[in-house]
């Protein structure tokens, strides 16, 4: 499809856009602020202590006075409710907080890592959406053959490996038997990153992270595209003489993408789950060790912080999922 369909579904559907982002960044602090408030309240009742994680081993050697003082520190002898309310007002004042996990404030923490997990999740889910169309269409293009069976096949296998298993699969692959790409970090060690070391290092956990997302989107797409390839519109194509090349692209493929757009924006939350596994288990820079860290080290300003992120994130790409969706389809409306 070229830019001018586009630009003129863009004219078309200008009224429904800005509804539709009018709405979604009206809920979104509600949503926002909900997930902080339960990050607190779970913290509250966990059984972990974040003056034991704070003090460390001197912790079970330290006095009264020395105990109160971190307390006050940390803001641990206040209720969750004052925690959270603080939290917010500094938010809003433009300090997250501090992490007693990292000894730095906890927008240091985030705008170092925060950039490498868009990119391994944007990687994966890219590769996943291109390789999800491929295979589609590859497959459904010849229904019941050897091709469209051992698709099918794979995908349903695909989705019974959980991602963590998939992961040290990969590595025991290519880290200890075939040794051709590396399995950990984004650089080599004691080197500066660049970009080719960084697009060498982020081939294996993208790969990882698309392949647990693809099984069903890759259903997803066969079967839409079957649909379509039945329908009238392609008939009458077909019996117009168009070419097959362009009845894929013009006719079958804008009506194959509706349902895979709906699809991924639905399934964003997993994708974040999993790049965090993913991370991980590749050593990968970005946040899933902070998050493991202030999760076991009862660090609220930091993981309230990655909290509240993932669920902008998720808005976020639901909203663009939806955006999308409505110029694929004018079927589509906002209140659908």
């Amino acid at each position: 499809m070229d830019g001018e369909p586009v630009i003129r579904r863009l004219g078309e559907r200008r009224r429904d856009l800005l509804t539709l982002t009018a709405r979604r960044a009206a809920i979104a602090p509600l949503i926002v602020g909900m997930v902080t408030v339960a990050a607190f309240a779970l913290a509250a009742v966990s059984p972990l202590d974040p003056l034991a994680a704070y003090l460390g081993d001197s912790y079970q050697f330290a006095g009264a006075a020395t105990r109160h003082a971190a307390e006050q520190a940390l803001g641990a002898d206040a209720s969750w409710v004052q925690a959270w309310w603080h939290w917010v007002s500094g938010v809003a004042g433009g300090d997250a907080g501090l992490s007693h996990t990292y000894r730095q404030p906890v927008v240091t923490v985030l705008a170092e890592r925060l950039p490498w997990t868009l990119l391994l999740s944007a990687a994966g889910l890219g590769a996943a959406l291109l390789l999800a169309v491929a295979g589609g269409l590859v497959a459904a293009l010849r229904p019941g053959g050897v091709v469209d069976r051992s698709v099918a096949r794979l995908a349903v296998l695909a989705s019974t490996v959980p991602t963590f298993v998939m992961a040290l699969a990969v590595v025991a692959v290519f880290a200890v038997t075939w040794q051709v790409l590396p399995v950990s970090g984004a650089w080599a060690p004691g080197a500066a990153p660049t970009a080719v070391s960084t697009a060498t290092h982020l081939v294996l956990p993208a790969l990882v992270l698309a392949v647990s997302q693809l099984p069903w989107m890759l259903l997803t797409t066969r079967q839409a595209v079957l649909e379509a390839v039945e329908s009238a519109p392609v008939c009458h194509a077909r019996a117009r003489g168009l070419s097959r090349w362009r009845v894929l692209v013009g006719h079958i493929g804008p009506v194959s993408w509706t349902p895979l757009i709906a699809l991924a924006g639905a399934r964003l939350p997993e994708v974040i789950v999993g790049a965090l596994v993913v991370e991980e288990v590749f050593a990968w820079p970005g946040l899933a060790a902070a998050t493991v860290d202030a999760a076991l080290g009862a660090d609220l300003p930091l993981l309230a912080a990655v909290t509240a992120l993932s669920a902008a994130a998720i808005i976020a790409g639901t909203w663009l999922a939806d955006c999308a969706l409505m110029l694929a389809d004018p079927r589509v409306t906002v209140d659908a």
